[in-house]
Formats: structure tokens, sequence, C-alpha cells
């Protein structure tokens, strides 16, 4: 964090002793600095008693980082309020999550008067906070940053991608921390809408930000410094506008680029925000924030590298920058879907623990698309096994009827975090191999879905993670056809009295293709606030199977 003071006092302490002219020659150089000293206080004596200064004010000013040194100037001399008084700033640059974590935490004394974030998100998240506006310090667009190698490749720079364009290429894509960045944020809406909203959006978004949490994702300062060194592999990382020019200038480089889709940008438009829950010296606070809403923030704001509120460009863009001079097309999110896209994405912070349950009876051996059923079904779970980070867990089983002895089940690979070490391998390299296996476990007879289910739900429950989602995902393509064991009455009874609210386990049912009994999936999923799916076409599985991850009941 970093503070400013509108001024401070200095004193003078000597203590002289030597020899005599040691002492003549300290003594000139102390009527030296006493001049300059007396020029100094003098001045600053002019400067209070010009602005009304006898009776100093301050005001608590928190800002974003990357605008600490535009508020910082604009601040630095006290504003007169009228003939004996005067608000004197003190500003802190916080990062805005932060900021809003102590709005709902703190006392009064303790917050900001008046708070600059980058993005009027933060306002919107902090619900009854308190928070007035009272106008922006400056704007700047997001963009898609990378080296200008990359963006000349990609035919870019001539040709600029759309947001969903742009989310679908094989071009590594860095994504900031969602929970931390606004830029980050309005970036996945504006792919969401570009996409055209809906279902197939959601599951693009949140493909992107499952991805992120994987450890080969660069993160977004790697990514940016990938950019400014040049290579024709620089991955994409969405940014401001005013961070291009940042960190080219910090480089001495133009080697990064901004990139502006085609179907426009949304914008971080630091918005000046009264904070009234620490209401005190009410006139010094609206004096702060006159200064920072006034006439001459425009040129300040262009000179470190934002826009005015016009879109007139910052200083130093232009051809051959990495920054165009043009402000782009302005894309206006839409305020209610991205906060249900907020909540979901925010849902995703909580893992998934999965037990996987896959049928293996001999009806998975029937044709499907290029394969058979049993070959999607490990097809599917295998390319959602690649989305889930680390801090994910899973285990998987297959069932049939009476597949071990008198058992419908067999256990593969029992849960555990997918980055856990199992006898030199990771648990996502075991699950894998076991999804390969599949096909090769097919066993004649029908299929025990009633027994299975219930012993995977308490199973879940045994090896419950109070810090994850715990789901069971069940896929089959048939009825339960084991009439010695459990019938759906009795299940669905059983289900409903060992529920335990300490310790939920959802079911989430798949019914591949036409012969399953998705009705009695659905049922299974309502007592257990869990849902099912239906694949009519087994070649949708894949898409089906993410759906249910990322809705996760």
């Amino acid at each position: 964090m970093g503070r400013h003071a509108s001024h401070s006092r200095a004193r003078a302490r000597s203590g002289l002793a030597g020899r005599p002219a040691l002492l003549g020659g300290l003594a000139v150089l102390l009527v030296a600095v006493l001049a300059a000293g007396l020029l100094w206080w003098t001045s600053r004596e002019d400067d209070a008693v010009a602005v009304g200064c006898t009776d100093e004010q301050t005001v608590r000013v928190t800002v974003a980082p990357e605008a600490e040194s535009l508020v910082g100037g604009l601040l630095a001399e006290p504003t007169a309020l009228d003939e004996d008084s005067c608000a004197v700033a003190e500003v802190t640059a916080e990062e805005p999550l932060q900021t809003l974590a102590d709005l709902g935490a703190l006392a009064a004394p303790e917050l900001p008067q008046v708070w600059v974030p980058d993005s009027s998100l933060w306002a919107a998240r902090a619900g009854d906070a308190g928070l007035t506006p009272a106008g922006s310090l400056a704007t700047s667009p997001l963009v898609l940053a990378t080296s200008r190698a990359a963006a000349e490749g990609l035919g870019w720079l001539t040709t600029p991608p759309t947001w969903g364009e742009a989310l679908t290429t094989d071009r590594p894509l860095a994504v900031p921390d969602l929970a931390a960045s606004a830029e980050g944020l309005s970036v996945l809406a504006a792919v969401r809408q570009s996409l055209g909203g809906g279902e197939a959006a959601d599951n693009a978004v949140v493909q992107a930000v499952l991805a992120a949490g994987r450890g080969d994702v660069p993160t977004a300062a790697d990514a940016i410094t990938a950019g400014t060194e040049g290579g024709a592999d620089a991955p994409l990382v969405p940014v401001s506008e005013q961070e291009v020019l940042t960190a080219n200038r910090a480089a001495g480089s133009d080697s990064l680029v901004a990139v502006y889709p085609r179907d426009g940008s949304p914008s971080l438009d630091y918005p000046v925000l009264q904070v009234s829950a620490a209401d005190e010296a009410q006139a010094a606070v609206e004096a702060v924030t006159g200064v920072l809403t006034g006439a001459e923030v425009g040129d300040r704001a262009r000179a470190a590298g934002f826009r005015d509120l016009e879109g007139t460009a910052p200083d130093g863009a232009g051809l051959g920058t990495g920054v165009q001079e043009a402000a782009p097309a302005a894309m206006q999110l839409d305020a209610a879907a991205l906060q249900a896209l907020l909540g979901r994405l925010s849902s995703l912070a909580t893992p998934s623990r999965l037990l996987t349950v896959i049928d293996v009876s001999t009806s998975m051996n029937a044709p499907a698309g290029s394969g058979t059923r049993a070959t999607l079904a490990r097809d599917a779970t295998k390319s959602a096994l690649t989305l889930l980070p680390d801090s994910y867990s899973g285990g998987v089983w297959a069932f049939a009827s009476q597949l071990d002895g008198a058992v419908d089940h067999v256990e593969l690979a029992p849960l555990r975090p997918f980055g856990a070490d199992v006898g030199g391998k990771t648990q996502r390299q075991l699950l894998t191999e076991q999804f390969d296996a599949i096909p090769s476990l097919l066993a004649p007879g029908g299929t025990g879905l009633y027994d299975t289910t219930l012993a995977a739900v308490r199973a879940a429950r045994e090896a419950y993670d109070p810090a994850s989602v715990n789901s069971v995902v069940l896929i089959t393509d048939g009825e339960n056809e084991d009439d010695a064991g459990i019938q759906l009455d009795e299940l669905l009874a059983t289900l409903r009295s060992e529920a335990d609210p300490a310790r939920p386990v959802k079911v989430i049912g798949i019914a591949l293709g036409p012969d399953a009994d998705l009705d009695a999936l659905e049922q299974v999923g309502a007592a257990t606030g869990g849902a099912a799916y239906q694949a009519l076409d087994p070649e949708d599985l894949q898409g089906v199977l993410f759906d249910a991850i990322r809705r996760r009941g």
C-alpha cells in the first residue's frame, strides 16, 4: 500500500563540536540550510493561508493500485473548504477485493471515506454498504493482450476476433482470479454475451475457468511478461488497455499489443464513491470527490495511460505502440446476467468430489456414432477430467448385475484429490487409465442400478469432504434388472431416511440412450437434491456430462 500526505513538518536538530575551521564550514552550511528551510516553510505557510488550512480535515481515500499515482497527484495539495479549513487527502492503494471485505467487517473510523475501485462491479457486489457514486475518474477498455508476433500469426491485427472466437482458439488463455479481478469477470461476461448467452455460452465460460485452474495454464503476470518479450507463442490475457501501456513502458518495449475484439469492449470505469458508513467531515469528502471528478482530471488521466470520460486516447497511444488511438466500440454488459454469471463462477471456488459410476452391462456395447456407448462414456469422462483442477477429487466404479459375486459394482479407484500421489502416479492418471479400461469391462447380464446407487451414495457419504460439493455421477443406458435386490420405492425411502444434512450427497443421473430409465433417475435426483439428464443421442454425452458437473445438482 502507498500513502500520500498533503504535507509534513520537518524539525532540525544540531550539536556542533570540533575544530574552529570545521565549525566555520558547518556554520556556512547551516545558514544555507536554514535559508532554504525558511523559504520552504514560508512557501508552505503561504499555501496554507491561501487555501485556509489553519483547520485541516483529513479525508481517507482508498484507490485501486494502478490509479494510486493519478489520485495522489490530484490530491497532493489541500482543498479549501472555507476561510479557516481545508480538506487534506490521505491516499491508500488497496486491491478492491480487500476494500470490499473491509466494508462489511470494519467500523466506520477504519473505513475509507472515498473509494475509487477499478470498476462499478465492486459497488454492485457491496450490496447495502452505503456507497454513493459521485462520478468517474477515468476509463480503460478491456482488451486481449498478447505479443505482436502472436497477434500477427493469428491474423488479429487486420481482422480482430469476437470475444467468443478468441476463447475458442488453441492459444493458452490466462484468466485472472475472478474473485479478485473485475477485468476477468467482465471479459468472461463479454465472452458469454458474444456467444449469444444461454447454456452453450455458460458451458464455454465455465470450461475456460476450470481450465484456468489447472497448473498448465499461465498466470496473468506470466502472460504479460511473455507478451512484452515478443515470442510468437505468447498466451492471451484479458487486461485493461492501461495495463498494456504500463507494461510496455516498464519493459522498454512495444511488443505487447492490445487486441480489440470486433464486437466491442467493456470498460473499467473507476467510479468515485462516497462511503456513507464513514460520513464524518462530509464537506471535506465532497471537496475531495469534486477534485477527482473535476475538469483537470482528463489531462492527468491520459498522461497516466487511461482514457478520459470521452474516450480520448491516452498519451503514447498510436501506431506501433500496442494501443490504438481510436476508442473501441463499447460493449454494454447485461447487469442481471453478469450477477448470475458471478454466482455460477463463484460456486466453482468450492471443489467437487465426484464418484463416477459407469454402467458396464452388455448393452453398453451397442453402436453409437463411430464407436459404442462404452467408448463414448470413456471419451466423455476423460474429456471432463481434463477440465477439472487438482483441487477437485474423484473416484470411479463400474456396475452391472452381480459383477463381483452377488455384488453389482466394483471399485476401480477410490475417492482422492486429482493431484494426489498414488504409487508414483497421480490420481488423475489413475482415473484416466480406469476410464480407458471401461470398454474392456463389459459383463453379460443385466443392470443392477438400484443396489449400486445406494451403495455409491453410502460410500460417498463415508468419504465425505466438508470443503467440497460431494456428488455421485451415475451413467447408465438401461433400467434396473436386479429383481433380487432393492427396488425403487425402497431405494427412495432409504435415501431419504439416511440423508444427513451435515453430509449431503447429490446423485446426478445421466440416462444414456432411449432405453435408460430417466424417470427413475429423476426420482433419485429429487430424493438427494441432485438432478437427472438424458442424452438421447449418445454423441451428446460429453456436453451433458459437463453440464451436469457444472451445475453439480
